[in-house]
This record gives structure tokens, sequence and C-alpha cells, in this order.
């Protein structure tokens, strides 16, 4: 009895741990917004912003914000100026999400929930990449992933992991910077 209480706390915590604290619409719009800010965004993406939305295989909470922010970005008629498209898929493990990056020429690169204990495997596969990461969850963030939100005193942040940012060629302008919460 006292084990089975133990991983329901355990399974409690892991789930308030890993829930969106900032719409996934807010999420598309604020995303669509920094884009423009990046000073290597259009060089990186060239005609059109390929976004790539990576869920977890077998969590549906998971597949659920993929396909919400999918369709969240789909509504948005630009992304930092330029038009658009938005591919799910499921994570296999990091070599192959660096070759997925690589092959189909992603600009944005979107985790779902799920994935914190694959955060610095992740970071590590696509450092080399130009792409801007963009975590569900602010947790992803001081673990690697460039650009996260979060929700302070009900209204929604801004993080930036600007040692990772830089490491993916992402430049954002100073402006901007002023408005987020930044990790080094």
């Amino acid at each position: 009895m006292l084990v089975g209480a133990a991983t329901s706390s355990l399974l409690a915590r892991r789930a308030a741990a890993e829930s969106i604290a900032v719409p996934i619409r807010l999420q598309a719009e604020l995303l669509a917004k920094m884009a423009s800010y990046d000073r290597n965004f259009q060089a990186r993406t060239g005609e059109r912003v390929r976004t790539l939305l990576l869920t977890k295989l077998g969590d549906p909470e998971s597949a659920r914000a993929g396909a919400e922010m999918k369709t969240a970005l789909a509504s948005i008629p630009s992304i930092g100026g330029l038009p658009h498209d938005e591919e799910l898929a499921s994570y296999a493990d990091a070599a192959a999400l660096a070759d997925i990056c690589r092959a189909r020429k992603v600009s944005i690169l979107y985790v779902a929930p799920g994935f914190s204990q694959q955060v610095d495997t992740m970071r590590e596969a696509v450092s080399e990449l130009s792409l801007l990461t963009v975590g569900s969850l602010a947790d992803y963030v001081p673990n690697g992933i460039v650009l996260g939100f979060d929700l302070v005193s009900g209204r929604s942040k801004l993080l930036v992991n600007l040692t990772q940012a830089r490491r993916q060629q992402i430049d954002f302008r100073a402006e901007v910077l002023k408005l987020t919460r930044v990790y080094e």
C-alpha cells in the first residue's frame, strides 16, 4: 500500500512538473513574434519557415500539445514575416532528431511536454545546427532549449537560454532580451 501511495505521489509530481503554464495558442503567437527579433532568422529559413513539432511516442499529453501547437501555428499568417509549414514528429533519439532537422531544413524545433529527461541529449545533438529550439515547458530552457514560456504573477514571461542561443546561431536583438528572463 505504501509503495502504491509513493508511486501515485511521484506520478502526480511528474505531471505537475510537466504541465504547460502558458496556453499553447499564446505560445504560438509569441513564437511567431520572437522569430522576427532574431537577426539570423531570414538567412536561416530562406523563403519558408519549417517547424518541426516534436512529441513523445506513447505520451497523450505530448501528442495533444503537439497537435494543438500545429493548429495554433497554422492560424498565424506568418512567422518572422515568412510563410510557414508545420510537421509533427515522434522522438526516436537525439541523433535521429539532428538528422531530421538537417534533412528537412528545419528552422524551428518545438519540443512538446514529456522530454524533461531528454533535453540535455537533444541540446547536444542540435547545438551545431542553426535552428531555434522552443520548449513548451519553462523547465526546458535552463537545460538547453533556447526559447520558452512561463507564467509569472499571472502574466506570460519569455525565457531565453542565451548560451545555447549563441551555439545555435540565434541572435536576438537587445531590445527583446530586455523583456525576457535570460539564462546564461
